[in-house]
């Protein structure tokens, strides 16, 4: 399973029927105990090795972040893409460009470059992860789609899960029943 804080805890809080963004410190001490009682089965919590884990078939199933079960597929065309019952978060990668920024006008131009359709679908093949562009996922060839199906995910089925929010000072909570679920023996 995924290490990483938000994750890791969203994983426990979609078992236990809460919010990926549950902070309510009842609530958070149930996932903490259920991720902890997890680790007797589980070969890691772990977000760097997961992929070649289960490429080289020492680990059978993994939490992961949907492109690199793609990255997977195209090493191991056995592999399955699959979001449990329970569900998942739903996941947005964004540009943006900060306030001090000090070359705003050419990174808004490489914002509209990257969001022109044609240059969408090129990152989305090269990446093997969907972009949030309407025509650029539309225009990506029937095989591609066929060989990585969660690229061909509706959105109707991508807006059924809740986006993970700022948590606000709950961060540090999260932070902190992370590393004692690590920790924990």
């Amino acid at each position: 399973m995924l290490a990483t804080d938000r994750w890791l805890l969203a994983a426990g809080q979609l078992d236990k029927g809460f919010s990926v963004n549950e902070t309510d410190p009842a609530k958070m001490a149930e996932v903490k105990d259920l991720l902890i009682s997890a680790k007797k089965t589980l070969l890691a919590y772990d977000d760097t090795t997961f992929y070649s884990k289960l490429v080289s078939g020492e680990a059978l199933m993994v939490q992961a972040w949907d492109g690199w079960c793609n990255y997977g597929i195209a090493d191991k065309p056995e592999i399955k893409y699959v979001i449990p019952k329970e569900g998942s978060d739903l996941w947005v990668d964004t540009m943006m460009v900060m306030k001090a920024s000090e070359h705003k006008d050419a990174a808004f131009q490489f914002i509209n470059f990257m969001l022109d359709a044609k240059n969408h679908a090129w990152a989305a093949q090269n990446i093997d992860y969907k972009v949030p562009n309407k025509p650029a996922m539309e225009s990506l060839p029937a095989d591609f789609l066929a060989k990585f199906p969660n690229m061909a995910m509706p959105v109707a089925d991508l807006v059924k899960f809740e986006q993970l929010r700022d948590v606000g000072e709950a961060q540090r909570d999260y932070s902190k029943i992370v590393s004692e679920i690590k920790a924990a023996q």
